[in-house]
């Protein structure tokens, strides 16, 4: 007697060309946002940039499917939360607690801190994705993404049409960079000026970088960044150095009271928004871990869940 089966046909997920594709998303995703947070202190997500970038890929293979790019553009999202050490090491090094930077030291806290990134992302995915206050959290977007590129003719097209276009707009940013080390173009504009007492000036920098990751933190992170920018120059920088005994032209005199005491401003800010948002989240971070137990002994009791609401493997 035979007897029949209703298991669907497996599809490819977790497969070795997805890791490596994501392994070097991420590894140059890393590389922009350690450089473009060490020079002006903003990263960028990289979700759904890999995203697009894997279906452009893996549309070249007859059996890539949705869940291998979603397993590609999650690798990828790595490069955000391990360039996030930018944040900590130079932090520890302006107040004293770092005084070197040892190759196995800083890769074991790197590490670690993906390895708890990962740990916490079982917790953190309904309280900031699937429950989250945001009418679009970057989680949800990307997962639109993905069925997009996945459901339509059109939209693996347009995931092409996105490759073209981050491949040529990579090159006139290497191009302009190329130059403005070349000294044939300006890099930056800069005015300083005195303000009665005190000092303070405009400065920007001429960069294809800035502009790209100012478009992909949106306008609301934008317009709050411009606040930051108003306030620190605007105000604090002219009181601060009006009662400082510094002495030189504007730019010295902004310059390191810039460094020495707003500077910390920013990151008394930063901090403080952080434990906030930490304040506001416990409570779904707790519910979404209750879930997950619940969901771990209904599997055990012989319960199926939908593969889509499973928070960890074969819960």
């Amino acid at each position: 007697m035979s007897q029949k089966t209703d298991r669907q046909p497996r599809l490819a997920e977790l497969t070795v060309r997805g890791v490596i594709l994501g392994g070097l998303i991420t590894l140059f995703f890393t590389a922009a946002n350690v450089y473009l947070g060490l020079k002006v202190g903003l990263t960028f997500a990289t979700s759904i940039p890999a995203a697009v970038i894997s279906m452009a890929v893996l549309r070249a293979f007859s059996d890539s499917t949705i869940l291998e790019n979603n397993i590609v553009q999650t690798v990828a999202s790595a490069a955000g939360t391990l360039s996030a050490i930018i944040f900590v090491l130079p932090g520890l090094v302006m107040i004293g607690w770092w005084q070197g930077f040892d190759f196995f030291t800083t890769a074991a806290i790197c590490a670690t801190g993906g390895l708890l990134g990962v740990m916490f992302s079982v917790p953190l995915r309904r309280a900031l994705v699937v429950d989250s206050g945001l009418p679009y959290p970057e989680g949800r977007a990307a997962a639109e993404v993905l069925k997009v590129g996945a459901e339509s003719r059109e939209g693996r097209e347009e995931s092409v049409r996105g490759l073209k276009v981050i491949i040529v707009n990579a090159l006139v940013s290497a191009g302009f960079a190329l130059l403005a080390q070349m000294k044939l173009v300006a890099s930056q504009a800069a005015v300083w000026f005195h303000t009665g007492a005190g000092a303070t000036g405009i400065s920007g920098s001429l960069s294809f970088a800035l502009l790209g990751a100012g478009h992909l933190v949106g306008l609301s992170v934008g317009m709050a960044m411009l606040a930051g920018l108003i306030i620190g120059w605007g105000f604090a920088l002219p009181i601060l150095t009006s009662m400082s005994d510094i002495t030189g032209s504007a730019e010295h005199i902004a310059s390191t009271v810039f460094s020495s005491d707003v500077r910390f401003l920013g990151a008394g800010v930063i901090g403080v928004a952080a434990i906030w948002t930490l304040l506001r989240i416990i409570g779904p971070v707790v519910g979404d871990i209750t879930s997950a137990l619940a969901s771990s002994r209904a599997k055990r009791a012989g319960e199926q869940r939908p593969v889509v609401e499973r928070v960890l493997s074969g819960w």
